[in-house]
């Protein structure tokens, strides 16, 4: 496994990060000894690198690896607070739930725009706090959007960036990857730690996986690159091909027989784009949301490229 330091923030990472939202409630919805036994293959295999958030629900399965394993990787979290108070009751939440004393990087979760990180400060400035301290080693933000990398970049108060990057743009919310890149590889020569995420657009672009993954790692000014992984025999491809080396044929073809299904996340606006453009008859708006019929469904991923709000995904 490869290893890179973040940005100026001296933390050293694995190229392959471990995405830790497709274990929890959220997807998958694995209990804290099968999720942890997911993670702690990854961390035998030399991934010393864990995004979560709060929203994630996954802690406990941090926790319970961390105890299975012995091993103690750096560990990005994420938090929706805006407020000091909020931002505390998170901090101090990830410390318990994972039962750690130091949080190696605290990121604001998801900001959308200059706007939404004015109205994050007073959570920002808890956290630098907190970093000043010893109770936070790095402060970030995660973001689909251009605008919020561009503006991070000039922020010297923020060490890490989280970016959505992938081959097609799929789910950036303000631009094209190209347009995404250009502000990465800004921020990335002003001494960012940036470790990108998505790089199969939340499963969209599956049927893509080796292009996918060539495009992101050769990328020069991205760090590391967070993967969601549900299964050991989806930690050994991604650690081969990180690594450089052959997928052994029996996990490929495990993988390939594994059943995939549409996941319409909580937060689908029920617009019907999915709906219209859907082949297959196999959506529709009930109640104010998108919802699959799974007989129906082939998980093309089509649908997915139109939502606007990046809700859909295949698992």
């Amino acid at each position: 496994m490869k290893y890179v330091k973040l940005g100026n923030t001296g933390i050293e990472v694995s190229r392959l990060c471990f995405g830790g939202l497709v274990i929890g409630p959220l997807q998958s919805d694995f209990s804290a000894e099968k999720g942890a036994e997911v993670i702690a293959k990854a961390l035998e295999l030399g991934v010393n690198f864990i995004d979560t958030a709060e929203l994630y629900g996954t802690y406990p399965h941090i926790r319970e690896a961390i105890a299975k394993t012995g091993i103690k990787p750096v560990i990005a979290t994420k938090s929706y607070a805006y407020t000091a108070q909020g931002a505390r009751e998170s901090v101090e939440k990830a410390r318990r739930e994972m039962d750690i004393d130091v949080i190696d990087i605290f990121l604001m979760h998801e900001q959308e725009s200059r706007l939404t990180l004015k109205g994050h400060r007073e959570a920002l400035e808890y956290y630098i706090n907190a970093k000043e301290k010893g109770i936070i080693k790095a402060v970030g933000v995660s973001t689909h959007n251009v605008e919020v990398v561009d503006a991070c970049a000039e922020m010297t108060e923020i060490d890490v960036i989280h970016p959505l990057v992938n081959i097609t743009g799929i789910g950036i919310g303000d631009g094209t990857i190209d347009d995404m890149l250009r502000a990465v590889k800004k921020a990335y020569n002003r001494g960012k730690g940036i470790y990108s995420m998505k790089p199969l657009g939340g499963g969209n672009l599956l049927g893509r996986y080796d292009e996918c993954m060539r495009f992101v790692l050769n990328i020069p000014y991205i760090h590391s690159i967070a993967v969601g992984m549900q299964s050991t025999d989806e930690v050994i491809m991604n650690v081969c091909v990180f690594n450089g080396q052959d997928v052994p044929h029996e996990i490929k073809e495990k993988l390939r027989r594994f059943p995939r299904k549409l996941h319409i996340d909580f937060w689908c606006e029920g617009c019907g784009r999915c709906v219209e453009r859907c082949r297959q008859n196999a959506l529709k708006v009930e109640d104010g949301k998108a919802v699959a019929d799974a007989e129906k469904c082939v998980v093309c991923g089509y649908c997915g490229s139109v939502c606007p709000v990046f809700a859909i995904k295949i698992c």
